[in-house]
């Protein structure tokens, strides 16, 4: 194994209390396959044969969860905050009549456990305390060939939890995987199904897929296997066109990006609708990010020719909270075409050269000014505002004093008399 985590002295530790009192305990699942990878675990799951109870009782209820007891799973936490390990009972499951989670489990032998679950590579078990692994299910043959294959029969397992078709996709984008042909087949066959698995965990996975560098490739295999057609039906237009591989191209070009932005611009052809807004609804994302992503789609175009711009309008966009994702979005669609970085260089440039409090300083006049001035709030109230606002920006205006005396004039005939 490779790639020790903080964590793993406190799982090895788990471990190692479980075999004392008795249990086969052992490392599974992701962690054992990120650790043959030569990656670093993010996290560590044990199986084990104690059952919840006897897990709660050796490691004591203050230091333990059982957050899904009924299934076998005790989380047990480390001391002063260092984390939590989750420790599940080896277990066969029933039938999965919601299409999420099984009606029953029942505990069983380690070999049983590996065989219900969703991917070889993701089958393994690792005994860290004789350095070997074991594996019922062939996850090392296929870890080697660089496989996402499901364990089994792929339908039943993908009738068992629908989810595993957009896992399978991601696990194989993100490792740079292939998709094992009958694996693939039975996604495609079951795709229409995933409309049933909640929105948050569709959400969930997208967003680890967005944020992966190879976030091009997991959209091109959850177009291959259909699935974008049940996640986003509002793109079917745009993939029929060739903005649909500039999308792609963007995707691939994006630095670090966060999801709101590498959403964004998957959802960029759909800014004269209503679209972007609604699909966040759908997937359930939070007001941040559904108000991050509409504006970025709505703005996308603002600084495609920044030197043109007032100086007011460049100062309000790139004092704009979102401004480094709509910097990112703008370059990367110029990245897209071959088109030049005149625009993204400027504005690099600019916000290089210019001190905060000159790029958004404090306003000259506020609303509390105009009502001690006798100006009432409405319409032209705001127009007041927003016209001395841009003068100030534009450095028409270089005091508070002048803006005032400004106002004065111009509005003179709206002021009340003595």
């Amino acid at each position: 194994m490779a790639a020790i985590s903080d964590q793993h002295p406190f799982a090895l530790e788990i471990v190692l209390q479980l075999r004392a009192a008795g249990h086969i305990a052992l490392f599974a699942g992701g962690c054992v396959r990120d650790s043959l990878l030569g990656r670093e675990a993010k996290d560590y799951d044990i199986a084990t044969t104690a059952r919840p109870e006897q897990v709660r009782k050796l490691f004591g209820h203050r230091r333990t969860l059982a957050v899904g007891a009924s299934f076998g799973v005790i989380m047990v936490l480390a001391p002063q905050g260092g984390g939590q390990v989750e420790v599940a009972t080896f277990r066969t499951e029933g039938p999965y009549l919601d299409g999420r989670r099984p009606e029953s489990v029942a505990f069983c032998t380690p070999e049983e456990d590996a065989r219900r679950r969703d991917f070889t590579i993701n089958g393994m078990f690792f005994d860290p305390v004789e350095q070997r692994v074991l594996d019922f299910v062939s996850g090392e043959q296929d870890l080697n060939a660089k496989i996402v294959r499901a364990i089994g029969n792929p339908h039943e397992r993908f009738r068992e939890d629908k989810l595993r078709m957009l896992r399978a996709v991601r696990f194989t984008a993100t490792l740079g995987f292939s998709l094992d042909p009958e694996t693939a087949d039975a996604i495609r066959a079951m795709a229409s199904e995933l409309i049933v698995v909640s929105s948050e965990r569709i959400a969930q996975e997208l967003k680890k897929m967005l944020l992966d560098p190879h976030r091009r490739r997991a959209i091109q295999l959850t177009e291959d296997v259909e699935l974008i057609r049940v996640i986003f039906p509002e793109l079917d237009s745009v993939r029929r066109q060739s903005e649909w591989s500039l999308i792609l191209n963007g995707l691939e070009a994006l630095r670090h990006p966060t999801f709101e932005l590498a959403m964004a611009l998957l959802l960029k052809e759909l800014r004269t609708q209503p679209n972007p807004r609604t699909i966040c609804l759908r997937l359930r994302l939070s007001n941040d990010e559904t108000d991050r992503i509409t504006w970025l789609v709505a703005h996308q175009s603002d600084l495609d020719d920044a030197p043109a711009l007032c100086l007011a309008n460049l100062k309000q966009i790139l004092a704009h909270r979102y401004r480094d994702d709509l910097l990112e979005m703008h370059r990367v669609q110029q990245v897209a075409t071959s088109s030049p970085l005149d625009s993204y260089q400027f504005c690099v440039h600019f916000l290089k050269n210019t001190p905060p409090e000159v790029l958004d300083p404090v306003p000259f006049v506020t609303g509390d000014d105009l009502i001690t001035m006798g100006f009432k709030p409405g319409p032209r109230f705001k127009s007041i505002l927003d016209t001395t606002r841009m003068a100030q920006l534009n450095l028409e205006l270089l005091s508070r004093d002048e803006a005032l005396n400004r106002i004065k004039q111009a509005w003179d005939q709206e002021l009340p008399r003595p």
